[in-house]
């Protein structure tokens, strides 16, 4: 049963698109949410984005600046170690 009611949609199709890239690498085509840039799935929803803080990076300390300057260090100590080695 075809319905005869005409729909209202030019307000709809005028509205500002989202743009954020699909998995498939073509921008998003849903209309973004009032006010904001981007559609109710990528981050224009209430609540939505990261949480205040880094606290992801708390959970097991591999990117913290101790850690990173840790893994500099002991990168350094074996490309001076493997210089030696070549030295001999």
């Amino acid at each position: 049963m075809a319905s005869t009611h005409k729909r209202e949609t030019t307000s709809m199709q005028a509205s500002l698109r989202c743009g954020a890239k699909t998995r498939a690498g073509t921008p998003c085509k849903s209309p973004a949410v009032s006010e904001k840039k981007r559609c109710r799935m990528h981050g224009g929803a209430k609540g939505s984005g990261a949480p205040l803080g880094n606290k992801n990076a708390l959970k097991h300390g591999m990117y913290t600046e101790k850690a990173k300057e840790l893994h500099r260090r002991i990168n350094e100590l074996v490309k001076e170690s493997n210089e030696l080695m070549e030295k001999m």
